[in-house]
């Protein structure tokens, strides 16, 4: 398997640190609002990455965060519910948004049991820990409203600052930040814990006499998360690219400060934006989708998965409405393709094509393409191709394990496609011998029954093949 690193700028052959388990952890969602589609699509693609490296032999722990305390949840929770005290506001408004992400992740076909998913306020003790730690060898220091990270300190033990990015003198700054999120063309030392303000959360910590009760910043949250349930370094960590600079640049800098191992995680796999009218899709320009707009238009979510994979991860895709109609009517394809295991049509022992004899064949076919640095367009494309031969030439009797092992390879739910009811079987095969008798009308009446009921017919030269009619 082969996978572009961030850390290199160049795609290296997948080597894991142990040949046992697969590290990766993927930044996962700050969980005040609903999530637009452009962060889903990130989402998308740390589900893929996972699905192919499992399909390429490993064993894989993938663990995801919920950001469930920094600025925005704060102040959302407070202009929500101003009526009870800072915590509980905290953790009701984030756990009814952390069950709305879930219900999103499962709606576009993210496998969720496969994934832990941890939470920032759960690890506040190991952020303090590292946090203490970072200070008492002299890269953390204490200031009037909180504990921030050196970056002169870093840099003079030896240790590159920029290493996912290029970060030069005239742009880092001897100025602190306390915001969360800031200014992404200059480095500034950054708070690892900020002290409490009025109204807010808060949680104990003292360092050298200091009462530092408050909370954590953004950046210590994953540093203390990945490295407590992954150990350090790990395999992967995914993320879009807006999170290069300066959330995974301040990750490294902090996690691997106070360490021998310069290595937080031996690969850092980015994905683009999804971009609408040629911009970044963002809250902040109010210029995004979610899902919920998606599904009220009547597009089927993994329309907007197909949409997402039919690009690849490394490069920008561009959400129209026009590009999610034509996904949904390839989905619609693959449906009906899927359908074929109910028909009552004759199946034939081989594939007639001398390079892909059996569907083993076919799905090494397709994890090649994927194994080549996530190829979603290659392997799609290939996919396309199997499938018109497959309805042409017939299909094996184990055409429901091919079905299932593409499923675990783009989650697109195809092996669970229903059956049509008995009568309708009924109706289908009386249509068939009312044409076999030449009873037009017959044949007519019972071809408009299935109509009504939403099923069409197709007559082949093996045999009648029903399909859906498909509203959008």
């Amino acid at each position: 398997m082969n996978l572009h690193n961030t850390l290199s700028r160049k795609v290296e052959e997948f080597k894991p640190l142990d040949e046992q388990l697969v590290r990766i952890y993927s930044c996962g969602p700050t969980v005040y609002d609903h999530i637009h589609i452009g962060n889903l699509s990130s989402f998308i693609f740390a589900d893929t990455l996972r699905r192919v490296v499992t399909a390429s032999g490993y064993k894989v722990k993938h663990v995801m965060n919920f950001t469930d305390v920094d600025d925005k949840t704060i102040r959302r929770s407070q202009e929500k519910y101003a009526d009870l005290e800072p915590i509980e506001v905290l953790m009701k408004l984030t756990s009814e948004y952390s069950g709305v992400f879930l219900d999103d992740m499962k709606e576009v076909g993210n496998d969720v049991a496969a994934i832990d998913f941890v939470k920032a306020t759960d690890n506040i003790e190991s952020m303090r820990v590292l946090i203490k730690d970072l200070h008492a060898v002299g890269f953390a220091y204490v200031a009037d409203d909180g504990v921030y990270f050196s970056i002169h300190k870093y840099r003079a033990s030896g240790k590159k600052y920029g290493q996912l990015t290029e970060i030069t003198d005239s742009s880092t700054s001897e100025a602190r930040i306390q915001n969360d999120e800031y200014d992404k063309e200059s480095a500034h030392d950054f708070a690892l814990w900020k002290k409490q303000k009025a109204n807010e959360p808060a949680w104990p910590l003292e360092i050298d006499g200091h009462d530092l009760t408050g909370r954590p910043g953004w950046h210590i949250e994953c540093s203390a998360m990945s490295s407590s349930a992954l150990g350090q370094p790990f395999d992967i960590h995914t993320g879009g690219v807006d999170l290069i600079f300066p959330h995974h640049e301040n990750e490294i800098a902090q996690s691997t400060a106070a360490k021998q191992n310069p290595t937080y995680a031996k690969y850092f796999a980015h994905n683009e934006h999804l971009l609408i009218d040629g911009n970044k899709m963002s809250k902040s320009l109010d210029n995004f989708y979610t899902l919920e707009d998606i599904r009220q238009k009547g597009y089927d979510p993994l329309a907007f998965r197909l949409l997402v994979l039919q690009a690849h991860y490394r490069k920008q895709a561009h959400f129209t409405w026009d590009n999610l109609e034509a996904a949904q009517n390839r989905l619609h394809n693959l449906y009906d393709f899927a359908d074929l295991k109910h028909q009552a049509i004759a199946a034939t022992d081989v594939i007639q094509e001398q390079k892909y004899e059996t569907y083993d064949g076919l799905i090494a076919a397709q994890i090649k393409d994927l194994a080549e640095d996530l190829d979603t367009p290659s392997a799609l494309s290939s996919l396309s191709s199997y499938v018109s031969h497959i309805e042409s030439n017939g299909y094996r009797p184990r055409f429901q394990a091919f079905l299932e092992a593409l499923d675990g390879l783009y989650g697109l739910e195809l092996s669970s496609r229903p059956d049509i009811s008995d009568d309708q079987k009924q109706l289908v095969v009386g249509r068939k011998e009312a044409r076999e008798a030449q009873d037009w009308t017959k044949s007519d009446e019972l071809r408009d029954q299935l109509l009504g009921q939403g099923i069409g017919v197709r007559d082949t030269p093996k045999g009648s093949i029903w399909y859906r009619l498909h509203t959008r």
